[in-house]
């Protein structure tokens, strides 16, 4: 009965989500609104209370509802590198953010890929980064495929299987996505933003109470018998020490401004100020984060024991047991939620990626560039679906793969928008590299390495060999202008130049 009710309950919700991902597309099917700027980007044209919940939606996932809370449970004080990390990153996107907007704006770009192949004026570039971006992204993608299916199997009381679980996390996603684009994702992040601040507002009143009588008695308790998990390195031998939260924060917040699904939420915003407004507000939603990391050290009372990827199923032990029905249901939709919304953000960028730098590349394709893209949405989830069965890990670890490979697209996308001199051969003999040193530091398992973060070192060498063989080598010749190459932000132009952006895009 219970798990009929709390299924019963998930299902209600999730059709209401396809629902509203339609809801929010009505009308904009046909001639240019139903093309790949719309279905990719929005139209380029949602306002900051769009943008601010698609942002936090694509930094509050899956990872952050059971990774934070099996990372707590795990190691503790480490965790928290997620808080730091993402705040600082918003500050970086305030001068970021804008910056790629304009840029993208004023070519009638749509992603990272479409950046680096116009500063380096080399069309096969944008293939290559987004052949590299996707299988950084693809981690990700399994991490929310992952989470998804926990959330299911664990409200169904095990009445669905995790291999099931899984599949089903993979079809509606991957259904959404197709249908409804940012768009869809965006309105949808409204409803996930509601359940997410409710479910987790009452947990943390919940919780403590109810298996501790209170804060104090839980606080108590834990400085007491697990005080190992409120310092570093955390519990464990975890090498996740003061050097490594220093470097992963600094590398993270770097990074994830030019992950293609945060700049898939910059080239969404309608004008520059949106982003700057959501850069001072989205930190406040990172108050959320510490609610599972704390439920996740409760759980160290209520179900020790916990190992390995057991452990990302900390925060839905305490309350699937303690809870009514009803209740886990729409907990669990929240956490679905959580997922879902990224997840559909992630597989719609790797499809534009592809559709818009690999596949225009074909000349039949060229002209059916939002067909090409929602294929390649279902081949990349498909891909993400066969890695959750065959090499399943956990949360935290497929999160740091991504950042730790992304950023080695650091000095390609932002030192070259920002500095002509950067070369071609630099920047592709730096990123060689780079992607050399993390791949072999995370599969030999050596990271951290040194005490650090394995991805920063990773990049120190490719920001190295880039600049030693930027000067050593010849300079380039490209006769277009500064301007063209070069992203600017242009925030003291303010809302005319903006519009002009406009009218040369739509030009475009």
């Amino acid at each position: 009965m219970n798990a009929a009710v709390a299924t019963s309950v998930f299902g209600v919700f999730m059709v209401a989500t396809v629902a509203l991902g339609l809801f929010a597309v009505r009308g904009r099917r046909g001639g240019e609104g139903g093309g790949l700027a719309e279905w990719s980007v929005g139209g380029r044209s949602l306002g900051t209370v769009f943008i601010w919940v698609l942002m936090a939606g694509e930094g509050y996932t899956s990872f952050s509802y059971l990774g934070a809370a099996g990372w707590g449970y795990n190691y503790g004080a480490p965790v928290l590198y997620v808080v730091a990390y993402m705040s600082c990153g918003y500050a970086v996107g305030y001068v970021v953010g804008p910056m790629l907007w304009a840029y993208a704006r004023k070519h009638g770009l749509v992603g990272i890929t479409d950046m680096v192949a116009h500063r380096f004026g080399r069309p096969w570039l944008g293939a290559l980064v987004a052949v590299l971006a996707t299988v950084f992204l693809l981690p990700y993608i399994q991490l929310q495929i992952t989470g998804m299916g926990v959330v299911v199997s664990t409200i169904s009381y095990g009445a669905i299987s995790l291999n099931w679980a899984y599949f089903i996390a993979f079809a509606v996603t991957t259904g959404f996505v197709v249908v409804s684009g940012l768009r869809g994702s965006a309105w949808v992040s409204v409803l996930k933003d509601v359940l997410v601040i409710a479910t987790l507002g009452f947990l943390a009143v919940y919780v403590p109470m109810h298996y501790f009588d209170g804060y104090g008695p839980f606080l108590d308790r834990l400085v007491t018998e697990k005080s190992e998990w409120l310092t570093f390195p955390g519990h464990g031998d975890s090498g996740l020490g003061q050097a490594w939260f220093i470097t992963t924060s600094f590398l993270n917040s770097l990074t994830v401004v030019i992950f293609p699904t945060t700049v898939a939420g910059y080239l969404g915003a309608k004008n520059a100020d949106v982003l700057r407004r959501n850069a001072m507000w989205l930190p406040a939603y990172n108050v959320l984060l510490f609610v599972p990391m704390l439920l996740g050290m409760a759980a160290l009372f209520v179900v020790p024991g916990l190992v390995g990827a057991e452990s990302n199923l900390a925060l839905f032990k305490l309350v699937v047991d303690s809870l009514p029905a009803w209740s886990v249901g729409i907990i669990g939709v929240a956490a679905a939620l959580s997922s879902i919304v990224p997840m559909a953000v992630f597989m719609l960028v790797i499809g534009t990626m592809w559709g818009r730098s690999v596949l225009s590349l074909v000349p039949r394709w060229e002209r059916r560039q939002k067909g090409a893209a929602q294929v390649v949405v279902v081949v990349a989830g498909g891909l993400a679906l066969l890695l959750t069965y065959t090499a399943p890990t956990t949360l935290v670890r497929l999160s740091l793969i991504s950042y730790e490979g992304m950023a080695q697209l650091l000095p390609m996308v932002l030192l070259g928008l920002m500095w002509r001199r950067l070369t071609l051969l630099g920047a592709m003999s730096g990123l060689v590299v780079g992607v050399g040193v993390v791949c072999g530091f995370v599969f030999t398992d050596n990271d951290p390495v040194w005490g650090v973060n394995a991805g920063i070192v990773a990049l120190g060498a490719n920001l190295a060999v880039a600049l030693a063989v930027t000067y050593a080598g010849p300079r380039e010749h490209d006769e277009r202008p500064d301007d063209e190459v070069l992203a600017r932000d242009e925030i003291e132009d303010g809302t005319e130049h903006e519009e002009e952006l406009s009218r040369k895009a739509d030009r475009v």
